[in-house]
């Protein structure tokens, strides 16, 4: 059922015009008038309404209406004037032979126009056929001479444009008025609302509609009626359905104007147009459509008078993403196709942008030409530039449908799997998995495959490539098959069947039996003399023996199989598999290897058994130099170095090969290994006091890779940054909160879970909970000697736990645990490690308390870790608060600050020893136990706690923002906190509650 005519809103002006048109009419005076606007502005409407006002003043109405189809039907618009005056006129005029100059039953109406005032009305002018063109024409020339008035509507620019509609001197006599119709206001759209649903409509659905609507009344009406036969009232909550009704309508609409246009030229330019409209001006895309002998100017006039091309803004015509759809959906799948594959190839010529031709490849068949892909890649650079992920995987995905080499497709693949592992990670795997298992995959490109599987928490990968037959990773002797014989004389060479022993897997806890023996889990069974023998000689035999390779193919064989041996020992770390049944234990890594990747993983083994320092150190660096053969470097092996030199303490060399890491995937748009690299770094601005760094690092990490794409594997490890930097940052609630949340069970497999509960330890001892924090500190414990890390750099789990025994009154175990960090610390060699230990031996043992920290103090002075030392700091201070002189603190806080300041730490005088005892008080009893804090210091935020317990030692603002790394006003705005915390007035009372009888 049709819908019923469309209210005249906002016609008002156009009402009083045409109502005085026909009261003048009546008198004699004739008028040309025509109304336009765009398709469903109400032309007609208005034509009609004109024609009934007409009616009821008495003058006599003959109406017509022009169609496509009747376009090139002779007289056919003129037929339908003229019979209600003659019935037989329509025969006469279609089968008597044309006459030139002849203008049939022209005469007859102006000759009865002088009896009676007569308005002819022809709707839609712009589908005119020729004859009836010349004869409204020659009507137009002699209104001057009868009562007559010729009403018109046209939409947008009619094919042939009527002489009468642009005021020639043939009709000067005559009033010649054109009415440009305008969309709906938005008052006009609220009115319609009103009328069509019987109630007044929300605001926001108003302006909805007259958005989507564009404020046309045609498209408004039927809208609304469909939407008020939903039964839904015209309110906010239901915008997106008017939304998707609105889009039903325009689609319709022009479906209906596609179906009317007969010119079959103008319907391939109209295809084209929808095509690549946006692209290519209106002569290209006529080039496009193919040869005809349709003039340019005409061919815009007939789409545009369909109405589905209208102009905007004065620039070229465009269309409305719903017209265009339905546009295209009248096609066949193949032709259209085809046609977005000629647009491709006519934008290129042209040289139009790159993602806009990758947006006409999207849509194309395979084009077969080098060009496409190097446009799709461009194109998905650029998208991955702008954000738009979705939009960068799918040029790459399109550019996969191109004839390529098998290594230029395998590069492809890698680069597409980068950026799905973010958005597909299921996808990102099986692509992958089958770059892995092929043959004809290109130099380094499995291995980067497996790297970026392991980014993504995929250790299966590793296992996948494992190559079968003889010499796999899992055989019992495949290094030394792999790395050819050395030359004679060359003094370099193993002798022939020796097998290279790698430390860390010397090094790594037993997974079975009692751990509880140092001695049998500490890898001190090790012989460093030997092992750094073999790293020192590693380079010079390497090369010696590779030097004998001939074959290249066999050189890059060797290379990638010791960097999968690489990745599968990661891969071993991440997550233990060879506990289940048919998992062959990770082989161990070669010794003689000129792979940064195996510098890489070396160099963190020997950082988690806690041995071999200067190896540690300089394969980490190793892992960050050229490969010999040039191959590709690695992601995760350099990672693990980096994470080696913060056990190394060499943070700053760290962050520079970071700061490297991060520009090299921001230039690669590797959104997975930016997010590791973020990560990797703001555990580095902890472990340096930095926590506020941290925080936006790891947000920086999460906007790159959401937490809910996050692999659980690396759950726990990010949660445990998290938790640490929010408590480090004074925001315990979110501490909390993260520390609350559940966790994947998968991530409960995995050795990152050691940090989570490393975390959770950390948070239960800010919150006076040694019991729980005992219990969280000890299962971190086994869990790293599970994984084979007694390294206590990694994590000093055993001073924390004893701190908490001690509490709890176990002091026996608690001085267990901090000797053996000591002696682990004292191995390992770093003054970090040895300092935190050394920190934790003072805070439980009883005697010499105060040299403990003393020598704690000294040792953390000259390592990167702040926070530790400013612990220290403020514990001996406590450890000196009833001596008589603190000039050994405040000597160290000097210190401090010329360290900052450039200054290369050197000893100074008396530092290492105590001040003298009060008389009467023996030897090593002079440290006062440690105090009970004030009431009210747990309200301070660790931050203030700091500045506070400084501030009451006698530090002035100057000197606390030297130790603490603050500035003198984040000194000031930390002690006002304070004061206002605590109730109190100033300095003096501060040190009051520090060492009166409250602290006592």
């Amino acid at each position: 059922m049709a819908p019923p005519d469309l209210p005249l809103f906002e016609r008002d002006r156009e009402q009083a015009v045409l109502s005085a048109v026909i009261g003048e009419l009546r008198s004699g005076r004739p008028a040309l008038v025509t109304v336009t606007g765009e398709p469903g502005l109400g032309q007609n409407e208005l034509l009609r309404w004109a024609a009934g006002q007409a009616r009821d003043r008495g003058v006599h109405v003959l109406a017509a209406r022009a169609t496509s189809a009747e376009h090139e039907l002779r007289y056919g618009v003129v037929a339908q004037l003229l019979a209600p005056e003659d019935r037989d006129i329509a025969t006469r005029l279609f089968v008597a032979p044309q006459r030139p100059g002849g203008l049939p039953g022209l005469n007859h109406l102006l000759t009865a126009c002088h009896d009676r005032p007569t308005l002819l009305v022809v709707q839609d002018v712009q589908w005119l056929d020729p004859a009836s063109l010349r004869w409204l024409e020659a009507l137009a020339r002699r209104l001057p001479r009868a009562p007559l008035a010729l009403l018109t509507s046209t939409t947008g620019t009619a094919i042939d444009r009527p002489e009468w509609s642009v005021g020639t001197p043939l009709t000067g006599l005559a009033s010649t008025i054109e009415l440009a119709l305008p969309p709906l206001t938005t008052s006009g759209v609220s009115a319609a609302v009103r009328t069509v649903c019987g109630v007044p409509g929300d605001t926001d659905f108003t302006d909805a509609l007259a958005q989507a609507t564009r404020g046309v009344p045609a498209v408004v009406h039927e809208v609304l009626l469909r939407f008020t036969r939903t039964g839904c009232a015209p309110r906010a909550e239901h915008v997106e359905h008017l939304r998707a009704l609105t889009a039903e309508v325009v689609g319709d609409h022009a479906a209906q104007a596609l179906s009317e246009l007969r010119d079959p030229v103008a319907v391939d330019v109209l295809r084209a147009l929808a095509v690549c409209g946006d692209l290519l001006d209106f002569p290209l895309v006529c080039t496009l459509a193919g040869l005809h002998p349709v003039p340019e100017a005409r061919l815009r006039a007939t789409l545009m008078a369909s109405g589905l091309l209208t102009p905007r803004d004065g620039s070229p015509p465009g269309h409305d993403a719903v017209v265009r759809a339905r546009i295209l959906e009248e096609m066949p799948a193949a032709d259209r196709a085809d046609l977005y594959a000629r647009a491709a190839r006519l934008a290129q010529r042209v040289a139009v942008a790159d993602q806009g031709i990758a947006e006409l490849l999207l849509r194309a068949r395979p084009v077969g030409a080098p060009w496409a892909v190097a446009t799709l890649r461009r194109g998905f650079a650029a998208a991955l530039r702008s954000g738009r992920r979705d939009r960068a995987t799918a040029y790459l995905a399109r550019a996969l449908d191109e004839p390529l080499r098998s290594e230029e497709r395998a590069r492809v693949e890698l680069q597409l799997a980068s950026v799905q592992m973010v958005t597909a990670p299921t996808a990102a795997e099986r692509r992958l998995h089958g770059l892995i298992r092929s043959t004809g995959t290109g130099t380094g490109l499995r291995s980067q495959a497996v790297d970026l599987c392991l980014l993504g928490g995929d250790t299966r990968a590793a296992r996948l490539a494992q190559p079968t037959g003889p010499g796999t990773l899992g055989d019992p002797a495949p290094c030394d098959a792999d790395v050819p014989a050395p030359r004679r004389g060359s003094g370099t060479g193993s002798p022939p069947g020796r097998r290279a022993r790698a430390v860390a897997g010397d090094a790594t806890a037993p997974r079975g039996g009692n751990t509880s023996d140092p001695a049998h889990r500490d890898g001190s069974d090790e012989h460093p003399e030997r092992t750094a023998t073999a790293d020192n000689d590693a380079t010079v035999s390497e090369r010696d023996d590779l030097a004998t390779v001939g074959d290249r193919h066999e050189l890059a064989t060797v290379s990638e199989r010791h960097e999968l041996i690489a990745l599968l020992r990661v891969a071993r770390f991440l997550r233990h598999e060879e506990t289940c049944p048919g998992v062959p234990p990770a082989p161990a890594l070669p010794e003689h290897s000129h792979s940064p990747a195996v510098a890489g993983v070396r160099a963190w083994e020997h950082a988690m058994a806690g041995v071999h320092l200067e190896a540690s150190r300089r394969l980490a660096r190793a892992a960050f130099a050229p490969d010999p053969g040039g191959r590709p470097p690695l992601v995760t092996p350099r990672l693990f170095a980096c994470r080696a030199l913060f056990l190394t303490d060499d943070g700053d060399e760290a962050e520079a090969h970071l700061a490297t890491l991060l520009n090299e995937a921001h230039r690669q748009r590797a959104a997975i290994a930016i997010a590791h690299v973020l990560a990797v770094r703001a555990d580095l601005h902890l472990r340096h006091g930095r926590p506020d760094a941290a925080a936006r690092d790891l947000a920086a990490a999460e906007a790159e890779l959401p937490p809910a794409r996050l692999h659980p594997l690396f759950v726990p490890y990010w949660a445990s940054l998290n938790l640490v930097a929010d408590l480090q940052n004074g925001r315990p609630d979110r501490a909390r909160e993260i520390a609350a949340r559940p966790v994947p069970s998968l991530s409960e497999e995995c050795a990152t879970s050691a940090y989570l509960l490393f975390a959770r330890g950390v948070l239960a001892r800010s919150e006076d909970d040694p019991q729980r924090a005992r219990a969280y500190f000890r299962a971190c414990g086994r869990w790293l000697l599970h994984y084979g890390c007694v390294n206590p750099a990694v994590l000093p789990w055993r001073s924390l736990a004893a701190e908490a025994a001690h509490a709890l009154g176990d002091d026996a175990e608690a001085l267990r645990l901090t000797r053996e960090e000591v002696r682990l610390a004292a191995r390992w060699g770093t003054r970090s490690a040895l300092g935190r230990a050394e920190l934790g031996l003072a805070v439980v043992i009883r005697e010499n308390r105060t040299e403990h920290f003393r020598a704690a103090v000294a040792t953390l002075s000259e390592s990167p870790a702040r926070t530790d030392y400013t612990r220290a700091v403020l514990e001996l201070a406590s450890a000196e608060s009833a001596e008589a002189e603190r000039r050994t603190a405040l000597a160290l806080t000097s210190r401090r600050a010329s360290t900052a300041g450039g200054v290369a730490p050197g000893p100074l005088p008396g530092f290492s020893q105590a001040p003298p005892a009060p008389a009467g008080v023996p030897p090593g009893r002079g440290a006062a136990p440690h105090p009970r804090p004030p009431a009210g210091w747990p309200a301070l935020s660790p931050a203030e706690h700091e500045t506070a317990l400084l501030a009451a030692s006698g530090l002035a603002n100057r000197e606390i923002a030297t130790t603490l790394s603050v500035t003198t006003r984040a000194v000031e705005l930390r002690l006002s906190g304070v004061y206002r915390k605590l109730r109190i007035r100033g300095r003096e009372e501060l040190r009051a509650l520090r060492y009166g009888p409250e602290g006592g």
